[in-house]
């Protein structure tokens, strides 16, 4: 009786924990949708975008291996701010332009011209806009 009570309780905990995975993976998903569908981006090639370019050499980013940069702001959560930079309403053309162009935004950022395209740039928005 005790052991089979153990057993029930163990497939209860099991499916709890199922359940919580199969909500995060929903979560996941959902979030990627809306970020490419915001900003015209693939969140995939965005992750890879930020790597070829070397984002994580001065920025700490959720989801991308290594990425422990000290120099610029940890890029978390960036779908919940206000502005973008500080002087940028938080929109996805603004982050597009200011991924392109930081110096032409301000002259006075530590973010560098990258070199990074139009098409790298909505793709590593879609993905910034992805992650918590």
């Amino acid at each position: 009786m005790i052991r089979a009570l153990l057993v029930i309780l163990l497939v209860a905990a099991a499916l709890g924990v199922g359940a919580a995975a199969i909500a995060r993976n929903a979560e996941r998903r959902e979030a990627v949708l809306t970020a490419e569908a915001l900003t015209g981006g693939n969140v995939e090639n965005g992750r890879i975008a930020l790597q070829t370019f070397g984002c994580s050499a001065c920025h700490a980013i959720p989801g991308i291996r290594l990425a422990r940069g000290k120099v610029g702001p940890k890029l978390e959560g960036l779908r919940e701010r206000v502005y973008i930079a500080g002087v940028l309403p938080n929109t996805a053309e603004n982050m597009i332009w200011w991924i392109q162009h930081p110096q032409q935004v301000d002259q006075k950022t530590a973010m560098p011209e990258t070199g990074i395209g139009p098409a790298d740039a909505r793709d590593v928005a879609a993905y910034l806009y992805s992650v918590d």
